[in-house]
């Protein structure tokens, strides 16, 4: 996917009533080689920071043209990180299927949250495993089971678009840390 397609994918009205127009913090947990960071950082306030974590980023640290500070992080997203603690708000693009004990992390992601924050998802429509690419999918139908109330706003969708792949649809849902 293309940095412009992200962009486009990422940004919705719902969403963007979500972000503030104050400097926020967030982190894209599974970040890859930074695609979904950078769309991120088209929507989020200037002056804000986003932590790219991942085993090995593929992004550079770097100042966005709209002041947003990205700093790349080398770590294990399924374990718990004393640098992500009071967050704005978490991107998970592309990344929770390869999650074992989802209801776990989520948890994890909960505690790093601070209430009204905002959690964006990214996956695969699919609850049919694919080994080695997805073998740990999560539907939107199994996400909204995951990320309900009480501990969550009733999860949303946002944009759809075919996988390249051709298996499954991708979506984009986004929920607040009650």
């Amino acid at each position: 996917m293309t940095h412009r397609e992200a962009t486009t994918f990422l940004d919705t009205p719902a969403l963007r009533t979500l972000m503030t127009g104050t400097p926020t913090h967030w982190a894209d947990l599974g970040c890859g080689s930074g695609t979904f960071t950078l769309a991120l950082a088209e929507l989020l306030a200037p002056h804000s920071t986003l932590a790219a974590i991942d085993l090995q980023p593929g992004i550079k640290q770097q100042t966005t043209k709209n002041n947003i500070t990205i700093r790349p992080q080398a770590a294990d997203i399924t374990q718990p990180n004393p640098t992500l603690q009071n967050l704005d708000g978490i991107l998970i693009a592309n990344a929770i299927h390869y999650v074992r004990d989802q209801p776990a992390f989520i948890k994890m992601l909960h505690t790093a949250l601070q209430p009204g924050a905002v959690l964006i998802l990214i996956e695969y429509d699919t609850d049919t495993p694919v080994p080695r690419w997805v073998p740990y999918p999560l539907s939107y139908t199994s996400a909204s089971r995951l990320l309900s109330p009480p501990d969550w706003t009733p999860l949303q969708k946002g944009n759809t678009r075919p996988s390249a792949y051709g298996r499954a649809n991708l979506y984009c849902a986004f929920t607040t840390k009650k």
